[in-house]
């Protein structure tokens, strides 16, 4: 079929990650639990951060973009498969479909980006704190952020225009959750030969690149923390950066996780299992991580939940 007329035409089913009916209620039960808990999580830490004047600083405001990254990047994915059990209808359509995989792509292409420009942060912090204030102004936090946006989206662009130019014919069945790349790929009847060498170049340049920057950013900064003389000061140095490190372990470990498990195995329902850590784990896991190992966090959340708790009980009262 024309990719001109796959448009009206052209319905993919995504078969999701079992088909027992018994296990679709725990399924959704954990999945909607999982998805409120990382969207609550997140919003916190937006919230949190935007009353608490002592952390407007650069590190928590790219935390803040991160943790609203993360909303945005398990919301592409996460509500459909909830109403998919809901309605044990896994339909979906041919724009729907790519306007997931293109909005998936953007905001994981964000998180990767903003993890890259938060190492470079602690950079400037620990190996340039007299020049922190000057290097890492208002002006260029935007700038970062912006830029890692522009990147993604055209990332997402690139990859989306790639596959519109695809055609399908039959066995238009996904063995995923969602609207994955790779999968879509596989159902074309194109010749995708060009197609696999653009996919590898971009995602081999937007993976290599930002962690060759992370890696450069914290080998500089293990060699200065080092030379401290002070064990509280070097604690207090690594501590900054822990959870930092946390994150990206767990981002591109479970990336790199799900990368071995698809090639390894020739169950694509065991790839899009070992998917989940990254699609839904990883970014409900940043605000435990963010806020657990960070008191300044952990008492700017205190705050926020207390005027919250206090704002709903007066509320209760004038409605009795």
């Amino acid at each position: 079929m024309k990719p001109e007329n796959m448009s009206n035409t052209v319905k993919f089913v995504l078969l999701g990650l079992s088909d027992d009916l018994h296990l679709q209620p725990i399924l959704f039960g954990l999945f909607l639990s999982m998805y409120l808990v990382t969207v609550l999580g997140n919003l916190l830490i937006i919230l949190a951060i935007c009353s608490a004047s002592h952390l407007h600083t650069p590190m928590y405001f790219f935390l803040s973009i991160l943790s609203l990254a993360d909303i945005c990047f398990v919301s592409t994915t996460v509500p459909k498969m909830i109403v998919d059990i809901l309605t044990h209808n896994r339909v979906i359509s041919y724009v729907s479909c790519l306007t997931q995989m293109s909005l998936f792509i953007n905001f994981g292409c964000m998180d990767d980006m903003l993890l890259t420009v938060m190492a470079y942060d602690r950079f400037v912090a620990i190996c340039h704190p007299l020049r922190y204030n000057v290097i890492m102004n208002p002006k260029l936090c935007w700038l970062l952020v912006l830029l890692s946006f522009l990147i993604s989206v055209l990332d997402a662009l690139l990859l989306t225009s790639m596959v519109l130019q695809l055609s399908f014919c039959t066995n238009l069945e996904i063995p995923h959750f969602f609207c994955e790349l790779n999968h879509l790929l596989k159902l074309a009847c194109s010749d995708i030969l060009i197609n696999n060498i653009l996919v590898y170049l971009v995602t081999g340049l937007l993976g290599v690149v930002p962690l060759s920057g992370i890696i450069f950013s914290y080998t500089q900064i293990v060699s200065s923390v080092l030379k401290i003389p002070s064990s509280v000061g070097k604690y207090k140095a690594f501590s900054v950066c822990g959870s930092h490190l946390i994150v990206i372990s767990l981002f591109y470990g479970t990336g790199f996780g799900v990368y071995l498990s698809s090639t390894g195995t020739h169950s694509s329902r065991k790839s899009a299992i070992a998917s989940v850590m990254y699609t839904v784990v990883t970014p409900m896991m940043n605000p435990f991580i963010y806020s657990l190992r960070n008191k300044d966090m952990l008492r700017a959340l205190w705050k926020l939940i207390t005027r919250i708790t206090s704002f709903l009980s007066c509320q209760m009262l004038l409605l009795l």
